[in-house]
Protein backbone atom coordinates (compact mmCIF):
# COMPACT_ATOMS: atom_id res chain seq x y z
CA UNK A 1 0.00 0.00 0.00
CA UNK A 2 1.06 3.84 -0.76
CA UNK A 3 0.87 5.95 1.95
CA UNK A 4 -1.44 8.06 -0.07
CA UNK A 5 -3.35 4.97 -0.32
CA UNK A 6 -3.23 3.89 3.46
CA UNK A 7 -3.89 8.02 4.30
CA UNK A 8 -6.92 7.77 1.76
CA UNK A 9 -8.45 4.84 4.23
CA UNK A 10 -8.12 6.44 7.41
CA UNK A 11 -9.75 9.52 6.48
CA UNK A 12 -12.83 7.35 5.27
CA UNK A 13 -12.46 4.94 8.82
CA UNK A 14 -15.29 4.99 11.23
CA UNK A 15 -14.07 8.58 12.82
CA UNK A 16 -16.33 9.42 9.85
CA UNK A 17 -19.49 7.42 10.27
CA UNK A 18 -22.32 8.28 12.67
CA UNK A 19 -21.90 6.08 16.04
CA UNK A 20 -25.47 4.54 14.76
CA UNK A 21 -24.08 3.36 11.64
CA UNK A 22 -21.55 1.61 13.34
CA UNK A 23 -21.86 -2.31 13.07
CA UNK A 24 -20.31 -3.18 16.68
CA UNK A 25 -21.78 0.22 18.23
CA UNK A 26 -24.11 -2.10 19.95
CA UNK A 27 -21.29 -3.52 21.75
CA UNK A 28 -20.24 -2.15 25.53
CA UNK A 29 -17.54 0.59 25.26
CA UNK A 30 -13.57 -0.37 24.16
CA UNK A 31 -11.75 -0.31 27.52
CA UNK A 32 -9.75 3.13 25.99
CA UNK A 33 -13.38 4.60 25.87
CA UNK A 34 -14.64 3.61 29.67
CA UNK A 35 -10.86 4.87 30.59
CA UNK A 36 -11.06 8.69 28.67
CA UNK A 37 -14.74 8.77 29.67
CA UNK A 38 -14.33 8.20 33.14
CA UNK A 39 -11.57 11.02 32.78
CA UNK A 40 -13.83 13.37 30.94
CA UNK A 41 -16.87 12.60 33.19
CA UNK A 42 -14.44 13.69 36.25
CA UNK A 43 -13.51 16.71 34.25
CA UNK A 44 -16.46 17.87 33.67
CA UNK A 45 -18.15 16.71 37.02
CA UNK A 46 -20.54 15.14 35.75
CA UNK A 47 -21.95 10.59 36.79
CA UNK A 48 -19.95 8.26 34.67
CA UNK A 49 -22.01 5.90 32.68
CA UNK A 50 -20.43 2.27 32.87
CA UNK A 51 -22.85 0.51 30.86
CA UNK A 52 -22.74 2.67 28.04
CA UNK A 53 -22.21 1.18 24.15
CA UNK A 54 -19.66 2.01 22.01
CA UNK A 55 -21.72 4.27 19.94
CA UNK A 56 -23.24 5.65 23.12
CA UNK A 57 -20.06 6.29 24.75
CA UNK A 58 -18.87 7.52 20.99
CA UNK A 59 -21.71 10.33 21.00
CA UNK A 60 -20.63 11.06 25.31
CA UNK A 61 -17.49 11.50 24.57
CA UNK A 62 -17.78 14.60 21.82
CA UNK A 63 -20.44 16.09 24.07
CA UNK A 64 -18.23 16.35 27.19
CA UNK A 65 -15.12 17.16 24.98
CA UNK A 66 -17.25 20.45 24.04
CA UNK A 67 -18.03 20.81 27.92
CA UNK A 68 -14.35 20.25 29.09
CA UNK A 69 -12.84 22.13 26.12
CA UNK A 70 -10.44 19.01 25.46
CA UNK A 71 -10.09 17.51 21.81
CA UNK A 72 -10.98 20.82 20.33
CA UNK A 73 -7.77 21.13 17.47
CA UNK A 74 -8.31 21.39 13.61
CA UNK A 75 -7.65 17.50 13.62
CA UNK A 76 -8.10 14.25 14.86
CA UNK A 77 -11.64 12.76 16.18
CA UNK A 78 -13.21 16.27 17.94
CA UNK A 79 -12.54 18.58 14.69
CA UNK A 80 -14.00 15.28 12.03
CA UNK A 81 -16.87 15.20 14.64
CA UNK A 82 -17.81 19.27 14.93
CA UNK A 83 -17.42 18.66 11.16
CA UNK A 84 -19.38 15.75 11.46
CA UNK A 85 -22.68 18.01 13.37
CA UNK A 86 -22.05 21.18 11.16
CA UNK A 87 -20.07 23.10 13.76
CA UNK A 88 -17.00 24.81 12.18
CA UNK A 89 -16.86 27.89 14.24
CA UNK A 90 -15.53 26.08 17.12
CA UNK A 91 -18.19 27.90 19.42
CA UNK A 92 -18.19 26.21 22.65
CA UNK A 93 -22.01 25.12 24.15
Amino acid sequence: MTDKHIQHSAEQGNMEKDPEDWVTGDEPMTGAQRSYLKTLSEEAKVPFDEQLTKAEASRRIDELQRITGRGQGASGAAGTQERRDGDTDGAKE
